[in-house]
């Protein structure tokens, strides 16, 4: 019993401890400190992977490989920058390894005469109007180059500075600005097409 109140007790400390206490106790090896990492970012992994993906399976499966290859490259951690950017840096360059695969696959695999690569799953609304501006919009960003959405899914769905962005992609802030600016000229422009 004084074991399980222990573990409690760590997990307390655990909860109010900063990033880098809670990186150095999961270097030396406990567990619970690095659990407390995987609670604290984990919902901010699952936003951001499902706004690039928008697909939960393969995003909870991403959402995981995440923080494994975290644990893994914990130990070259050197705290140059906040754990949460290091975290959204192996986020997003998974979620952009998976979108990659993906295009392979249904490039080499798709039907001809096939417009839509994705099954895509829309979340139900009680109202038809904004089911369908939703779908339109998502239909829209999935046509956006990867580069190109992952700017918009951080800036305009995640409401990340254009800072904050810059330094989680490791782009300088102009070509973030950039890019978010093609991106929205060309969702525009699909947007009036469809």
């Amino acid at each position: 019993m004084e074991r399980l109140s222990n573990i409690g007790s760590a997990r307390e400390l655990y909860r109010k401890a900063d990033d880098d206490e809670l990186v150095r106790a999961s270097l030396s090896g406990d567990k619970l400190a690095f659990s407390e990492i995987v609670n604290r970012y984990r919902k901010m992994v699952a936003r951001l992977v499902k706004g690039m993906l928008e697909d939960s399976v393969y995003a909870e499966d991403i959402g995981q490989e995440v923080f494994v290859k975290l644990y893994n490259a914990l130990p070259g951690f050197r705290g140059e920058a906040k754990l949460s950017t290091y975290i959204q840096k192996i986020a997003v360059n998974l979620t952009l390894n998976e979108i990659k695969r993906r295009k392979r696959f249904f490039s080499t695999f798709a039907r001809t005469g096939d417009d839509e690569m994705y099954e895509y799953e829309f979340v139900d609304s009680s109202n038809e109007e904004k089911r369908e501006a939703k779908e339109l919009v998502d239909k829209a960003l999935k046509s956006l180059d990867p580069k190109f959405r992952v700017v918009v899914v951080m800036r305009m769905l995640q409401g990340y500075s254009t800072k904050e962005t810059a330094e989680i992609l490791d782009l300088p802030i102009g070509t973030v600005l950039s890019r978010l600016s093609r991106a929205q000229k060309q969702l525009k422009d699909i947007l009036e097409k469809l």
